[in-house]
């Protein structure tokens, strides 16, 4: 039985470890195949997770990187949580690469103002005068 005590259900641990808000969702995103336990695709919440498993979960808007620390045994304060996981991610080095700048023109260049349309005009029609 102390085999059994180091191992914990993977969508238990998700709630328990405040990575999903209740542990209905921690099995609906498991079994939507958003976790990897060792690199090795999951798709059941009864999986059993033990120290030393490496979890990467693709959330929303990023992919998280966690090593399971420990075994909770309740849903405690976020301190707590915090001691079950360590927080493996590297940090993204590319998202202030990604803003995009705005673009730069010369003066002068663009749309034309309506006294320069009608320089334009004059221009390609000499003869004819409205």
């Amino acid at each position: 039985m102390a085999g059994d005590s180091e191992r914990q259900r993977i969508d238990k641990w998700l709630f328990f470890a405040r990575i999903l808000k209740s542990r209905t969702l921690a099995a609906k995103f498991v079994a939507a195949g958003s976790v990897r336990v060792n690199r090795e695709k999951i798709d059941q919440a009864s999986f059993q997770v033990k120290p030393g498993d490496v979890l990467t979960l693709s959330l929303e808007r990023r992919i998280a990187v966690l090593k399971v620390l420990g075994c909770g045994a309740r849903r405690g304060p976020a301190t707590e949580a915090q001691l079950l996981y360590e927080d493996l991610t590297p940090a993204p080095a590319a998202a202030n690469a990604a803003v995009p700048q705005p673009p730069q023109r010369e003066p002068g260049a663009g749309r034309p103002t309506k006294r320069d349309r009608r320089k334009i005009d004059a221009m390609r029609n000499p003869g004819s005068q409205t």
